[in-house]
């Protein structure tokens, strides 16, 4: 049978399945059962026949929904956050991990711009950082202690100020997607520009692995959340921009929720990055280079393999699960 034919013979009750999973249509347990085995045997047809198509896309998604609603049964509130973390967002990562390939190939090229911008041109880190952030950043320097500025404070003021003012760029990153994702991008664009040439102004100043050593303790998990924050916001942005077969406003709920849980699920690394900020990295010139680059590439390797790795083996352990229903 032609994809087109196929198409349009199970397009009706697709649509109705569609009714079935965002709430428009109540169904009971068995009627959901029902639908949903009709539904893998679409899906597997699918995979045979049309295997690089868009309606496997498609009927994967709907597959991946309707096994969420039948399967998932009450929950105590310990259980349901298991669940939220380790199914429900590794899925909903898989599913849109385009946005957070975009996302990290915005990262590299306008954190590049930043590093270029620096080089070309001696004063574009004052105009980004200002002045007197840049002053007390070279005093610090001659007093051979480039990243001086994080043991300023106490260690809990300091790593609960800088955990808030953390969460409030991760949020301003993905409700800013309201605006088409225009200012999601803005966000991302300064965040970026300015980590760039500052870490650029480090190398000109000949103590680049000193402040390796200060900044990307901390660094590794709180700028890899910022990346997924702006995924969300992309996500979201995306959503009023192309609701594909959905209404516009049913497009921007599902991409809303999506995008929310997705940023949710970040909200524990951040607050695990301001921690390590106030109360591991003031130590960094004292600690060894060994226990310094362990816990970067520590940091790094369990944020990484949550957000790029899990997703994978979650949807692959899915779709085994849906081939064997």
């Amino acid at each position: 049978m032609r994809e087109i034919a196929f198409i349009k013979q199970n397009k009706e009750k697709w649509l109705e399945f569609e009714q079935a999973i965002f709430g428009k249509a109540k169904k009971n347990p068995d009627e959901m059962a029902s639908l949903y085995i009709h539904l893998v045997n679409d899906l597997s047809y699918a995979q045979t026949y049309y295997p690089k198509s868009k309606t496997v896309v498609y009927l994967n998604y709907l597959a991946s929904q309707i096994y969420q609603k039948i399967y998932k049964t009450k929950r105590t509130e310990r259980n349901r956050i298991v669940y939220f973390f380790a199914e429900e967002v590794p899925l909903l990562v898989y599913e849109y991990r385009r946005y957070v390939t975009y996302a990290f190939v915005l990262f590299f090229i306008l954190t590049g711009i930043g590093a270029l911008s620096a080089h070309y041109d001696l004063n574009f880190v004052r105009l980004i950082m200002g002045d007197a952030y840049v002053n007390m950043t070279l005093e610090n320097i001659s007093k051979q202690d480039p990243v001086a500025v994080y043991k300023s404070g106490s260690n809990w003021g300091g790593f609960i100020a800088i955990t808030m003012n953390n969460l409030y760029v991760g949020a301003q990153c993905f409700i800013w997607g309201l605006f088409l994702g225009i200012g999601t991008f803005y966000i991302f664009l300064r965040n970026c520009i300015m980590l760039g040439s500052f870490q650029y102004f480090f190398y000109q100043q000949g103590v680049f692995w000193e402040s390796v050593q200060g900044i990307w303790i901390h660094g590794s998990m709180e700028i890899f959340a910022i990346v997924i924050e702006t995924a969300a916001g992309f996500i979201l942005g995306a959503s009023i921009l192309f609701p594909k077969t959905y209404s516009r406003f049913n497009s921007f709920k599902i991409g809303f929720k999506t995008g929310l849980k997705i940023f949710l699920s970040t909200i524990p690394f951040t607050i695990a990055a301001g921690f390590l900020e106030g109360f591991v990295t003031r130590y960094s010139k004292e600690m060894p280079n060994w226990l310094n680059v362990t816990i970067i590439l520590g940091t790094l390797s369990c944020i990484a393999f949550y957000y790029l790795i899990y997703p994978r083996f979650i949807n692959s352990k899915l779709s085994s699960s849906l081939k064997t229903t």
